[in-house]
């Protein structure tokens, strides 16, 4: 037996938060304001760092780059659910999930592999802090958050390419609005 995907599925189910018509349009706008709120809040931060030439130093970099990931997160997941919220389709087609799926990985690990960057950062700044600015060199900053994108990218093809290999002939109902 060949061993592949045998999906016969193209598309996933969606199950709704609440089954209540009328709180469909209240979960709306909490959802979109809240994913304009973080939107809006990454953006000041990385337009701060980059505006302001005391902010050029490598936690402020990493910040930065901790606040594009949170956007890009955000972005996988918060519009299609809003899309699916506003026209009462709760389908998703199994490209798509596979798509997010990935994305949501890739940039939760980035996620927290900037976390650990930033950790290095501040050990360095607290335990050496005469050689602070030779370690924490600009290169070094750049690799490292290159590193970081590197290692999560391979763990979300990684997980992409074994969910790829699974059947979902039943089961094409998703339980929450994760995806």
């Amino acid at each position: 037996m060949e061993a592949g995907n045998n999906t016969a599925v193209s598309e996933f189910l969606l199950l709704v938060l609440t089954e209540d018509p009328e709180l469909q349009p209240l979960i709306f706008s909490l959802f979109l304001s809240m994913y304009l709120v973080t939107i809006l809040g990454n953006l000041l931060i990385i337009l701060a760092v980059s505006s302001d030439p005391h902010l050029h130093t490598p936690m402020y970099f990493f910040l930065s780059n901790l606040s594009f990931t949170d956007i890009c997160i955000s972005t996988t997941t918060i519009p299609k659910m809003l899309a699916n919220l506003q026209a009462q389709d709760q389908s998703i087609t199994y490209t798509g999930c596979l798509s997010q799926v990935c994305s949501v990985l890739i940039f939760g690990g980035l996620e927290n592999g900037l976390l650990a960057v930033m950790a290095y950062d501040r050990y360095v700044a607290i335990c050496h802090p005469l050689m602070y600015t030779v370690i924490m060199n600009p290169c070094l900053c750049v690799f490292l958050v290159l590193f970081s994108l590197s290692i999560s990218t391979v763990h979300g093809l990684l997980h992409g390419l074994m969910v790829l290999r699974l059947s979902f002939c039943t089961a094409v109902e998703i339980p929450h609005f994760f995806l």
